[in-house]
Order: C-alpha cells, then structure tokens, then sequence
C-alpha cells in the first residue's frame, strides 16, 4: 500500500483542555487502491456506506467544539471506516472478527461479502490503522503533559432499528447511549454527560453498544485517561440511511458542548 496523505486531521483546542472529541466513523472516503479490493458494485457500496457511516457526527463535533467556553481537541477521521476500523483491537480479543468487522471488514452491515474470503488485512493495517492508532497515543498522551489527564469523548451514532452485524442490538434503543468502561469511565463523567444530554431525551447505558475507546498504551493502565462513548439514535438528527441533517444536531451540538465545558474544570 503506497504512502498517501494522512487519513486524520487532528485539530487543535485550547492549551488546558484535557478533553478530545474523537469522531472515527464520519466519514465515506475510499481511496481507488482501497476501493479496488471491495467487491460492491457502485450502488451497493453507496447504500452500505448509508447504513455503516456515522453521518455528520463531524459536524455535531465542530459545533460543539465551536460552543464550548474551553475548545476540546478533535481527533477525526477523514477515511470511511470501510478502510479500516481504528476502534476495533487488532488482536484476538476482538469480537467483531466473528462477523467479518475486525479492523479490515470482510462483511457488510447485513452479512453480505464485502471483501473476498482469504484478503490480507495487513497492508491496510500498515498504511492506516497503525499511523492512526500512534496518533491518538501521542495526542492522549500530550494532554496528559500539559494537563495532568485526559478525556476521551468519541461521537458516534446508530440507526433506529437494528442491522444484521450487531451482536447486542435487542437490547433498547435510546436517543443516546453512554457507552462506559469499568476502568476509563469515572462516575463523574458519566453524571455530566447524563445532565448535558437530558434536553435530548432518554440517555441510556451500554446498549445497543458499549465500551470505550482508549489507546492500548493506556488501555487498563492509566487511570488518568478517562473516556465516554456518546452513541446518537441517528432519527434524532438526521433522515436514514445516509441522508441530510435536521435541527436536531444543533441541539446535540449544544449538549455535546455542556458535556465538554462540565468535564474540562
């Protein structure tokens, strides 16, 4: 896999803000090497691309960042996470790899080949996951030196019905889930996302989804790095699968922000 531009843009916030927005799976790039290994014809991979992206959670991120009395860092991805997946473990205890959704997805949404059976993951893994996974290391661990800890707020969404590829989805359904980590997620930080989120509606915890992302260097090992998954119903802000955002971001935006400004003292 030939060297490319960077496929993240890390964006500055103020000096003593421990807290980054981080936002993985925004976007729908494919670089053409990439795309050549997918086997969707056009219009499939548009629908999948629908229903696997996290639509505008970028922008609820930028907003936020934008209304927030201290600037959070933001940590965003500018490749779809059909490339590769940075939040998935690239090891065995990845319990995606059961579905074909480990860090280099060989099934799509609904189970249908994505990539052919026997595709190497490891020069997707080199070009994109490995940069991308010693980024996140430094820039968490720059906010620890300047700040004495960090906060890792990673934006997300889901859709309103359930799609083939969860392994969790009968669970309920909120407007927000608050997916947690017995370890990173301290219970202060879940308090202040459950007050800055109430506007939106029911909050609820770990399901459809759970966990926290946190770079393996810290992962279980730095109680100063703290991190909160935020997991926005996607009819809340949007028109699904895949089309335009409504009012209903701004409103995300703004408890989004509160959450930031609570968390940033």
């Amino acid at each position: 896999m030939t060297d490319g531009p960077q496929s993240f843009d890390i964006l500055p916030g103020a000096a003593h803000s421990p807290v980054i927005l981080h936002v993985p799976h925004s976007a729908r790039e494919i670089p053409p090497a990439v795309r050549a290994g997918i086997v969707l014809d056009d219009d499939q991979l548009r629908r999948e691309l629908d229903h696997i992206t996290d639509s505008h959670t970028a922008e609820i991120a930028e907003e936020a960042a934008g209304l927030a009395g201290v600037t959070p860092w933001r940590f965003v991805n500018r490749m779809s996470r059909l490339v590769v997946d940075p939040e998935r473990f690239p090891d065995e205890r990845e319990e995606m790899t059961a579905v074909g959704m480990g860090v280099v997805y060989t099934r799509t949404t609904h189970r249908a080949v994505l990539r052919p059976d026997g595709t190497d993951p490891e020069p997707l893994i080199e070009r994109y996951f490995r940069p991308y996974a010693r980024a996140m290391t430094e820039a968490v661990a720059d906010r620890l030196a300047a700040t004495g800890r960090a906060v890792i707020v990673d934006v997300h969404s889901y859709p309103t019905e359930r799609l083939p590829y969860e392994l969790h989805g009968e669970g309920p359904r909120p407007p927000v889930c608050l997916g947690t980590d017995a370890f990173h997620t301290p219970p202060a930080l879940l308090a202040a996302a459950r007050e800055a989120f109430a506007p939106c509606g029911e909050t609820g915890l770990d399901s459809p989804f759970s966990g926290t992302y946190v770079p393996l260097e810290f992962y279980g090992k730095r109680s100063e790095v703290g991190a909160l998954m935020v997991e926005i119903r996607r009819d809340t802000y949007m028109t699904e699968p895949g089309g335009p955002a409504g009012p209903g971001l701004s409103r995300l935006a703004a408890s989004l922000a509160a959450l930031v400004d609570a968390v940033s003292g």
